[in-house]
């Protein structure tokens, strides 16, 4: 066991941890924080993106023990963001999710990209969005409410 300490969406963890635990696994099985969803388990499909130090992260092939000292932010940890309610706000009003099943991680995507990349066009945001795999939607939707954002955030800056 190791033991470990980090703040997973503003508040300080300290336990112990098995050297070779997910943090995928300790959020939803530790924390019980199980917005965070488990499919590929290899880092490809993004159902498990969490924000790590403030970058979109694949909290399925990190490990738990390697957060040591690093801020972990999930989807429920997005309750009172302002960006985020406007992108949910997006996603729904575009039918951009289906079974739910990948949202989590397309909208801590998003979030990440609205954020670090301000200005992205449709190529961009098609490119960028392609670490994240939904099997319902056809992403058309998905990359209109991205659209919306981008051009709710130039009217605004």
């Amino acid at each position: 066991m190791i033991a470990i300490s980090l703040t997973v969406n503003g508040e300080t963890v300290e336990t112990s941890v098995d050297a070779r635990m997910s943090l995928a696994d300790f959020l939803r099985e530790r924390l019980h924080l199980t917005g965070t969803h488990i499919g590929c388990e290899h880092g490809v499909c993004g159902a498990c993106t969490v924000h790590l130090d403030g970058v979109s992260a694949r909290s399925c092939i990190t490990l738990a023990a390697a957060c040591d000292g690093r801020d972990v932010k999930t989807i429920e940890g997005f309750e009172a963001d302002p960006l985020m309610d406007a992108i949910r706000v997006e996603f729904s009003r575009e039918h951009a999710l289906q079974c739910g099943y990948c949202t989590s991680g397309m909208l801590m995507t998003s979030h990440d990209l609205v954020t670090r990349f301000p200005g992205l066009d449709e190529a961009d945001i098609r490119r960028e969005m392609s670490g994240n795999i939904c099997r319902c939607t056809g992403y058309q939707g998905i990359v209109r409410a991205l659209r919306n954002i981008y051009a709710a955030n130039s009217k605004v800056g």
